[in-house]
């Protein structure tokens, strides 16, 4: 029979299987390291309101870091790095480990599966200027976007690509160009041969069904207790490869089946659950942390709806632009809207929107002590509060006394 979790019991699993602890060490570049083996993917975001997105879930956990010790194991042309990017949870950065799990996917991309209609299209119909752009970057070394491009105009949104930049996209989708760094934002694309160790590159690679299966007990692990639907998004692999894969894992005995409080869906986990006691962290999470990406899970595990508006007109919005939901004793206890004004050395707080639960002073306390740190590790100066409703002010007054 399946073990019986209440709602409180599976949160706390997820909390420790996504790193947050009671956390009083001092961040290391190995600490840093690990925790993203664990977590097994960090979604990239080219927003920069406040600071990119992949730093934010490092800091959430860890506390104040260099955000160099992710940029070298992340860019860097040496011994450090040991992460690459590719499609994991959207556009990632990954553990080494796990490239060749992914090099079904990469396959399944030349062939125009899995990726975008208009991608495969592309690559149906372009295979002449794929190729000479594979032979220039070939040629040449790590290249952007930009230096291949013949349009005179400057390219627009993501949506108004250059033809080379697409060829660029489906190369790196298809596995025949990785990147090798970043100029800004902007991705550098070289061969694989010349950014993974060859260690990695050699290594032998599992059929599809085996490596789904990892991928499948690896954000297990990470979600500490997962439905289906869970399981699936965390690499976003297809519904029908999934079913097939955690049927073959529970009848393996590798995933064991468990009942949720408040779940319809069964919930799997890897092994028996071994529920912490005591874990109460508090961080202001990323929009796009693994712990909260997913908003349907989000709901069952901590009763928080959460949408991004950044996309929604500024007149429609309900919360803000950049809204990082604030947890409190591993609870979702508000939402605050930031941004970093770096011409001004200010992180300025557009808004704070307390849940049903209200703010207690301990929480509130707390929130400051978040900010103060978060404007720190981001080289502000100040925190700025532009928020009139009555928890801005109960804040503002916390930061105003210098108690945090």
């Amino acid at each position: 029979m399946p073990l019986d979790l209440s709602r409180a019991e599976a949160r706390r699993l997820a909390l420790a299987a996504q790193g947050f602890s009671n956390r009083s060490k001092a961040a290391t570049p190995l600490a840093v390291r690990r925790l993203i083996e664990r977590l097994g993917v960090v979604q990239i975001d080219s927003v920069n309101a406040l600071v990119r997105s992949h730093y934010l879930p490092l800091f959430s956990r860890l506390g104040d870091y260099p955000m160099d010790w992710l940029d070298l194991q992340a860019w860097s042309s040496g011994r450090q790095r040991s992460l690459f990017e590719y499609w994991g949870h959207e556009a990632s950065l990954l553990p080494m480990q796990l490239y060749p799990l992914l090099r079904w996917r990469m396959r399944r991309a030349a062939a125009g599966q899995g990726i975008y209609k208009e991608m495969a299209q592309f690559g149906r119909e372009q295979q002449p200027l794929i190729r000479q752009v594979l032979q220039c970057v070939r040629e040449q070394g790590a290249l952007g976007a930009g230096s291949l491009s013949k349009r005179a105009e400057r390219a627009g949104p993501w949506w108004d690509w250059s033809a080379e930049k697409h060829a660029l996209e489906w190369l790196f989708a298809a596995g025949e160009v990785t990147v090798a760094g970043r100029r800004g934002f902007e991705r550098l694309y070289d061969l694989p041969e010349r950014v993974l160790p060859h260690r990695i590159l050699e290594q032998a690679e599992p059929d599809e069904a085996a490596a789904q299966r990892q991928l499948l007990l690896h954000a297990a692990a990470a979600l500490g207790v997962a439905s289906e639907q869970d399981l699936r998004d965390y690499f976003r692999l297809d519904a029908a490869d999934t079913r097939l894969r955690l049927a073959e894992l529970a009848e393996a005995g590798e995933l064991q089946a468990v009942r949720v409080e408040g779940w319809r869906q069964t919930a799997w986990c890897r092994g028996e659950p071994k529920v912490p006691r005591g874990l109460k962290p508090t961080a202001l999470l990323s929009p796009f942390d693994s712990l909260i990406w997913a908003r349907e899970r989000t709901e069952r595990l901590f009763d928080f709806r959460y949408r991004l508006e950044i996309y929604t007109p500024a007149h429609k919005r309900v919360y803000g632009y950049y809204v990082l939901p604030f947890m409190h004793d591993g609870q979702l206890v508000a939402r605050v809207d930031l941004r970093a004004e770096r011409a001004k050395g200010v992180l300025a707080v557009h808004a704070v929107h307390e849940e049903e639960m209200g703010l207690s002073e301990t929480a509130l306390l707390e929130l400051a002590g978040q900010l103060r740190a978060l404007a720190n590790w981001l080289g502000l100066q100040h925190v700025q509060l532009n928020c009139r409703k009555a928890e801005g002010q109960r804040l503002n007054a916390l930061l105003q006394t210098g108690t945090v």
